[in-house]
């Protein structure tokens, strides 16, 4: 049994089919689902976002498991295998477990040291775990991913000044527009990252907000944080007409701002538009409009890429806590195969046998539920006999570790023998 990770990101692959690969709550729920009803794959947890789309698995046959994984991004894509090839990365075992703890701290996002993204791998971890995909060794692995990310933030300067692609969205308009004073936002998309814009935009100055969102109730709370008017997507043409500044970050499956859409403006009035959307929310026609300039995440990773010098001194520190916590991690998966989870088995039968017996007590006389006690604690005694041997002999094995897991899964021990969170 392996941990395996399958995926792409805006390191490997271009933002084209970055925006092929994004799947959408729904479809994250789906494709975990799905590949735990695979003979391959035990758990997996499903990562989207606008900078990657990763699949981690525990791999009951480890090449089976890749292939599987490998098929089922080429068909969401409608890539051929060699062209996914070009752009797809793997890793097992310890380096899977390496590349989620840099990811969940920051180091492989296109803004160095984002925030956004441990927030990203929680809810992932989340609905893997309430749909039932993610079980013992996932919920191990991700409990220990989320630890790192905030040692990583609290204990070194990783994320100082711009960490999230929303913020740096907004310093990049900044630089462009040479000031945000004054100047007329329209943020479309209410989402995690219009939250982050619109904090952003709060510490920005004097901008005159408008927030165009589909939910109101959404809308209305990212509005309210900048002061700014709440309108319906109805109203989306009149707001970019009468804007300087768009930024749109909506989860739209299409774009949702179109050439004839931006074409109500006047041309003498520039219009700079920033898509950080995944897949993008700006049609290509926009862009050739007069007066129109429109921004991607491209631009917005060669922006970055300039401007991390300050946080890039503490990624040594950052990968010294990513290593420190792979060695902790073992050891946890290792402790958990043996002391801890014998003693949560046996607890977890001694309290079903407690409570029948409690249950039936009062139809017994004291000789016969004496009799009945020492009957079932012996019982019970002898049926974990043979599995606590087996997995204490089998203990930081890879037989040893599937024994584990299907044990903890089969008794619903998880909360016995995972360490304490420090959440």
């Amino acid at each position: 049994m392996s941990i395996l990770v399958v995926g792409v990101n805006h390191r490997t692959a271009p933002i084209g089919l970055l925006e092929r690969l994004t799947l959408d709550t729904p479809e994250v729920i789906k494709t975990a689902t799905g590949l735990t009803h695979l003979d391959s794959v035990r758990e997996a947890v499903v990562l989207s976002t606008c900078n990657r789309t990763e699949i981690y698995a525990v791999a009951e046959r480890y090449h089976r498991a890749y292939d599987d994984i490998h098929d089922l991004l080429c068909q969401v894509s409608s890539a051929g295998p060699h062209d996914l090839s070009n752009h797809i990365y793997s890793e097992h075992d310890d380096a899977a477990v390496e590349h989620l703890f840099a990811v969940s701290s920051g180091l492989d996002s296109m803004v160095l040291g984002e925030t956004e993204i441990l927030g990203q791998v929680r809810d992932a971890w989340e609905l893997a775990r309430t749909e039932g995909a993610a079980r013992s060794t996932l919920n191990l692995l991700f409990r220990h991913a989320l630890e790192v990310g905030k040692r990583a933030r609290t204990e070194t300067s990783i994320a100082q000044g711009t960490a999230s692609v929303s913020h740096a969205a907004v310093d990049l308009a900044r630089e462009h527009l040479g000031s945000l004073e004054g100047r007329s936002v329209t943020v479309v998309g209410a989402g995690a990252m219009g939250e982050g814009i619109a904090v952003a935009l709060r510490a920005a100055g004097d901008v005159a907000v408008t927030v165009v969102n589909r939910t109101p109730e959404r809308g209305r709370t990212v509005a309210d944080r900048t002061g700014g008017r709440l309108l319906g997507f109805e109203a989306l043409a009149g707001a970019i007409a009468a804007s300087d500044l768009v930024l749109t970050c909506t989860g739209a499956a299409s774009p949702v701002i179109t050439g004839d859409l931006v074409a109500h403006r006047r041309d003498d009035n520039p219009l700079l538009i920033i898509d950080i959307a995944v897949p993008r929310d700006v049609a290509s026609d926009v862009a050739s409009l007069d007066a129109v300039t429109v921004l991607d995440l491209d631009d917005l990773k060669a922006w970055a890429n300039r401007g991390m010098e300050q946080r890039t001194a503490e990624v040594e520190s950052v990968r010294a806590i990513v290593r420190g916590a792979v060695d902790r991690y073992a050891l946890d998966a290792s402790a958990m195969q043996a002391a801890p989870l014998v003693s949560a088995l046996r607890g977890r039968f001694e309290e079903i046998r407690s409570a029948e017996l409690e249950r039936h007590r009062a139809r017994l006389d004291d000789a016969t539920a004496e009799t009945i006690d020492l009957v079932t604690r012996q019982l019970i005694a002898k049926l974990l006999h043979d599995p606590s041997v087996r997995l204490r002999s089998e203990a930081g094995t890879p037989t040893g570790a599937r024994i584990a897991a299907a044990i903890v899964d089969l008794f619903d021990l998880d909360d016995a023998v995972l360490p304490p969170s420090n959440e």
